[in-house]
């Protein structure tokens, strides 16, 4: 029986049942960046009271080349990796039911499987300006356009992500309710298992002329204008949050601009910026918008990815 199935109560097999779906995966693989991204992981299932799980993606693969391969030898240093990660992650976080495993794939196969039953990835990102990549190269891009659950990436030496956060949980809201549930219902889970406020963001701007019909027109005059337009209708995106938490504060924060620049503008004392990712596919295969790919490169905080319909 775990440390969790003794808090709880539960047998085994119903506390394998109730955790589906609700651990953390970190992907580790003993850089600066991974361990940060584990240790951030770490806190996370503390405040939400789930299990964490560390996985490092090994598989063997012969090179064609004139060298001496030792597959017994790199298996070893791929467990070694997951195994030093547990022992400074459980040693810092007791209270958190920490396993860890290598996975036999590619790093993108075998992290994104992980999500069929975790309820977030957590991954190292490197560094800021435009040409940064990710922990895991191209796999960090390709790992958060194809995931189905949240995918949160964690820069090392951030203040804001290797001590205990303060600040709120910004959030960008776009569209309408349906449009941004997935993205608003992760902020508010996030902000009420820290004690954080969240601060709603939506932008907007001055539509080209062509774009303006006499229905949306008349929806703007209803509202007194464009500006109290926008700011109704990310009240109405946030009712029914407000509702389900209502101890949660929240600030709603409606500006003209990009999406992007507004996002990055507000982002400077927030502890965790969470943006929206919608399915889309491009000639180079699926990308994962431009808004998450500015608050991934140029936040100073971490960014959580939510994909949304």
């Amino acid at each position: 029986m775990t440390r969790e199935d003794r808090r709880t109560g539960t047998t085994g097999g119903e506390a394998r049942e109730s955790r589906a779906g609700r651990e953390i995966v970190a992907g580790v693989d003993g850089s600066p960046e991974s361990l940060a991204a584990a240790e951030w992981a770490a806190r996370e299932a503390e405040h939400r009271g789930v299990p964490l799980r560390l996985a490092h993606a090994w598989r063997w693969e012969p090179l064609d080349l004139p060298l001496v391969q030792d597959r017994e030898t790199q298996e070893r240093a791929a467990e070694e990796v997951v195994r030093a990660a547990e022992a400074e992650v459980a040693a810092r976080h007791p209270r958190v039911e920490v396993t860890s495993e290598v996975l036999a794939d590619t790093p993108v196969a075998a992290l994104l499987d992980t999500l069929d039953e975790a309820g977030m990835l957590v991954i190292g990102s490197r560094g800021h300006g435009a040409v940064a990549g990710f922990l895991l190269g191209s796999y960090g891009q390709q790992i958060i356009a194809a995931a189905t659950r949240p995918v949160v990436a964690v820069r090392a030496h951030d203040d804001r992500a290797a001590a205990s956060p303060a600040g709120e949980i910004l959030v960008g809201q776009q569209g309408g309710p349906e449009d941004s549930e997935a993205v608003l219902r992760f902020a508010f889970e996030t902000a009420a298992a820290r004690g954080a406020a969240v601060r709603a963001v939506r932008a907007w701007s001055l539509p080209p002329l062509f774009a303006y019909s006499p229905a949306s027109l008349r929806l703007a005059d209803d509202a007194g204008g464009l500006v109290p337009f926008e700011e109704e209708a990310l009240r109405e995106a946030l009712a029914p949050w407000r509702e389900r938490y209502p101890h949660v504060p929240v600030t709603e924060h409606v500006e003209l601009g990009s999406a992007g620049q507004v996002l990055l503008t507000t982002s400077g004392e927030a502890q965790l910026l969470v943006v929206g990712r919608r399915a889309r596919r491009g000639a180079l295969g699926q990308r994962i918008g431009s808004v998450a790919h500015a608050a991934l490169h140029l936040a100073p905080c971490p960014v959580a990815v939510v994909p949304q319909g």
